[in-house]
């Protein structure tokens, strides 16, 4: 693997980010924007999957990194559950959660990946 010199250079950073702006365009124009509660938890969820990485790669630990990784993999997680409900509510419809949904996993899988990688290196 490439020596990574910031956060920024972190492909699933990268997604997560895209993933964010996603989700913060779609509180904006859906019925999310009127439920105050799911829309900002969902925007909490969201902001904490980049954020988390950031964070963890900052702590210049790879211990660190790694628990900080596992929280923003648990964030894609709860962000899936938030859009499912979206969805069931009505307030999105089945063809967005499903892309938002796939975004996820693919986040998700990519973290689960760098995770096993980094626990089989040493810093």
């Amino acid at each position: 693997m490439a020596k990574i010199s910031s956060f920024e250079d972190i492909e699933v950073w990268k997604k997560a980010v895209e993933l964010c702006e996603k989700i913060y365009l779609l509180s904006e124009k859906s019925p999310l924007n009127k439920d105050f509660g799911l829309r900002d938890q969902i925007k909490k969820s969201a902001i904490s999957i980049p954020s988390n990485i950031a964070e963890g790669f900052e702590r210049e630990s790879n211990n660190q990194f790694i628990y900080f990784l596992i929280i923003a993999k648990g964030s894609c997680g709860e962000l899936r559950t938030q859009l499912f409900l979206a969805m069931k509510i009505k307030h999105i419809d089945e063809e967005t959660h499903n892309e938002l949904r796939e975004n996820c996993l693919t986040i998700s899988k990519q973290l689960s990946n760098f995770i096993k990688y980094l626990k089989s290196t040493k810093k």
